[in-house]
């Protein structure tokens, strides 16, 4: 028996619409169709969220790590945390300050918490050194600590009328010092230079005695004489009368002769070095005796004193 094919399709659509059978969506709904487009922005958008609170958090630790005051108590819970401890330190523009001081001066040292001392404090104290003119303490995580010196960079102390004052390579004076405080150190550690003029011949003069350790350990100051050459005083008040022009050939026979006769250490009251192929000792003057009850006096006349530097070279 064959079906109507008209009595099933109007069959159909009576169930379809009265009920019977739950009509099927066509098409999603505008809030669907929203919902799936801003779907693909969220999570970009999260990330974006998440990495700007990690920076916000960086600016602000580093904000507070710019003050001291504002650092002191996340310093103190750093540290009460498992410590970073300092593994590096390094130092540059290091010269004449020695590393052991730098170190004093600093406050810690390898091994302890990297946050376990104050960067502003330790730079006032590298500030307050001889020879240091101004000084930066970083701290570079997990480990290192970098310290930057700009030294001042004397070569002497030059002596003029009764003051005394720091002088650079050209004879200027070095600023800002004084024979005070921490500068005291400096004018100990340095040669001095005495008369008019010595700041300005001094870096040859201090360069060829640097050259001869031997000498420089018994030297104690250069004097300028008549604005053209040097005399040299010793430990023990010994004159040295150098020639012009001629201080490095002279600080080294100098130096061969203290190697070979010890002769700066010997009691002579000056030696002239001014003639290239001889050599003058004075002798300290003789104590007269008084001669004994009765005897006869010495008809040999008394030694003359040692000649005084003339103002011509021979």
């Amino acid at each position: 028996m064959r079906e109507d094919p008209s009595f099933q399709k109007n069959d159909f659509v009576r169930e379809r619409y009265s009920g019977a059978m739950p009509p099927q969506e066509d098409r999603p709904s505008r809030a669907k169709l929203f919902w799936r487009r801003q779907r693909r922005l969220v999570r970009p958008a999260i990330v974006f969220l998440v990495v700007m609170g990690l920076a916000g958090a960086g600016m602000r630790l580093l904000y507070d790590a710019a003050s001291e005051e504002r650092f002191a108590p996340l310093r103190e819970r750093l540290v009460a945390m498992e410590p970073l401890p300092i593994r590096h330190i390094v130092i540059n523009g290091r010269g004449m300050t020695s590393e052991a001081s730098i170190q004093d001066a600093l406050g810690t040292s390898i091994g302890h918490p990297i946050f376990g001392f104050s960067v502003e404090a330790a730079r006032q104290r590298l500030d307050e050194l001889p020879f240091i003119d101004h000084a930066t303490v970083e701290r570079h995580m997990p480990d290192t600590v970098i310290i930057t010196l700009v030294e001042r960079t004397p070569i002497a102390v030059w002596q003029d009328r009764g003051h005394f004052m720091l002088i650079n390579r050209v004879g200027e004076e070095v600023p800002d010092q004084g024979l005070t405080g921490k500068n005291a150190q400096a004018f100990l550690q340095l040669p001095l230079v005495v008369g008019e003029g010595a700041n300005t011949a001094a870096a040859s003069v201090i360069d060829a005695l640097n050259h001869e350790p031997l000498v420089k350990a018994q030297v104690t100051a250069l004097i300028r004489v008549g604005s053209r050459r040097w005399n040299a005083t010793l430990k023990d008040g010994t004159t040295i009368l150098l020639p012009e022009g001629e201080e490095a050939a002279a600080f080294a026979r100098l130096a061969r002769y203290q190697q070979s006769m010890r002769l700066l250490e010997r009691p002579v009251q000056s030696i002239d070095l001014r003639l290239p192929d001889r050599m003058v000792v004075h002798q300290p003057p003789q104590v007269a005796v008084p001669p004994a009850e009765g005897a006869k006096p010495d008809p040999s006349p008394s030694s003359s004193p040692p000649p005084a530097d003339s103002t011509k070279q021979p």
